[in-house]
């Protein structure tokens, strides 16, 4: 189900870049304020995915905490139970 999300997350970055693009492209202004516009908004799209990234790094990051968290977790109940099967 994460890697759905992923998937439409970026089917929806890249839709949403497109959409700008056309609209952009279609307006009707002169070739140095549509290069200034497109600049504009690269810039932009270069912050929020940057951000995205950044988010992503943070939720592996705490995932990858909960997991080790668990496993110490586990391996203290392992011991545990070999522990008292050994009485």
């Amino acid at each position: 189900m994460t890697k759905n999300k992923g998937k439409i997350a970026l089917g929806a970055i890249i839709g949403a870049a497109a959409g700008v693009v056309a609209g952009i492209l279609t307006a009707p202004k002169s070739g140095k304020e549509t290069r200034q516009d497109i600049k504009h908004k690269a810039e932009e799209l270069k912050h929020k995915t940057q951000a995205g990234v950044d988010d992503a790094r943070h939720k592996a990051e705490d995932l990858r905490d909960e997991a080790e968290a668990l496993k110490k977790k586990a391996a203290k109940k392992v011991a545990e139970v070999r522990k008292d099967l050994q009485k």
